[in-house]
């Protein structure tokens, strides 16, 4: 199998991992046949194994230089990182139902929004910063393809949960929430109410960074420090 051929064939499978269940109503058939429990775990594992397929296959595809590597662009994802992942850790379990990671059943809460006066797609932007980030240091086309692909998908998506949003629970979830906004961190009553647990998380996920950081080489092949 060619290089190309491999990576054609992992951009394929996630993308199909994705779309597929969604059609002909065989998500919600596995889901009662498995339970949602089962199921969603098991799709978990999948599409991490595809992702894992899809990052390798990118490092074996033939070296294409679109922009070269530089020691400062190295630094891009190194910087961003942190951030992606405190948005991760905060937002899987999200109480705002039409994004990804929600809470499963949870109906939002107009007076209290949560982080979701911060943002309401915190895993998409994480998504799309991890992706972003990673255009830097990677200036061949198979990567760009990879991280492109990624950004492309998740931004995309965005307008696609607030569509769904803006049918189904009207204009005061968009007057209370944000794609982006760092104004309710600045206030003390925002704290009080939605910051309960958000220290233990961030604490997390940078200890995550950490290890993410020094492990990089050994996990990825390639070594995310400078020089």
């Amino acid at each position: 199998m060619s290089g190309w051929t491999e990576f054609a064939l992992a951009m394929t499978a996630f993308v199909g991992s994705h779309f597929l269940p969604r059609l002909w109503g065989l998500r919600e058939e596995l889901i009662g046949s498995l339970g949602r429990r089962i199921y969603f775990s098991l799709y978990g594992l999948l599409s991490l194994a595809i992702l894992a397929w899809v990052i390798g296959a990118a490092g074996r595809a033939p070296y294409v230089e679109l922009w070269p590597q530089t020691g400062w662009g190295r630094w891009v994802p190194n910087i961003a990182m942190p951030v992606a992942l405190v948005l991760t850790v905060l937002g899987v379990g999200i109480r705002q139902p039409h994004t990804l990671g929600a809470r499963r059943g949870a109906d939002f809460n107009a007076e209290a929004p949560g982080l979701a006066a911060v943002t309401r797609h915190p895993l998409l932007l994480a998504l799309a910063l991890w992706s972003l980030a990673h255009l830097f240091p990677n200036g061949d086309l198979a990567h760009v393809m990879l991280f492109g692909g990624f950004a492309a998908l998740s931004l995309a998506a965005i307008p696609l949960f607030d569509a769904r949003a803006r049918r189904d629970e009207g204009k005061e979830f968009f007057d209370v929430t944000a794609i982006l906004s760092l104004r309710p961190l600045l206030r003390a009553d925002w704290w009080r109410s939605a910051g309960k647990g958000a220290f233990v998380r961030v604490a997390g996920a940078l200890v995550l960074w950490i290890a993410l950081l020094h492990a990089h080489a050994t996990l990825f092949g390639a070594t995310p420090f400078p020089g």
